[in-house]
């Protein structure tokens, strides 16, 4: 018997269309056996939700580097406990202020990755977050 592949839809949101870093996380997930569904730019919290749910998905990743970072994370987690939908696990990479972790972490943001962080040390979390 084998086990289905997890599902990650990864996106930008707001206005920030730097989506360089997204992009190479997303082949590297997609490496590592991962289905990546790249859901673009200009994406509001609702249609990420509607999409992850339409998808299947076991989780979201996002990607900040012009701020927004708070008021997305607080809009998506509202979202998908407005839709039941809280087992999907959120992922947020990008310029994130060190004092911002913790808010981030007190939204319900299961992992937090800054600039610099190894392949290894991301894919290894993602892999224990979907386990």
């Amino acid at each position: 018997m084998t086990s289905k592949r997890k599902r990650i839809i990864t996106c930008k949101m707001g206005l920030d269309s730097h989506d360089n870093g997204l992009r190479i996380i997303s082949k590297w997930l997609m490496d590592s056996g991962y289905e990546v569904i790249y859901s673009g730019l200009y994406n509001t919290p609702e249609r990420i939700v509607k999409t992850a749910i339409e998808e299947g998905a076991d989780a979201i990743g996002m990607s900040f580097l012009c701020g927004g970072h708070l008021f997305y994370a607080d809009k998506l987690s509202k979202e998908l406990r407005q839709k039941n939908m809280e087992h999907i696990k959120v992922i947020i990479g990008g310029v994130i202020p060190p004092d911002d972790v913790l808010k981030l972490k007190s939204l319900g943001i299961d992992a937090i990755f800054t600039p610099g962080t190894p392949k290894e040390k991301i894919l290894g979390v993602i892999q224990s977050l979907l386990a």
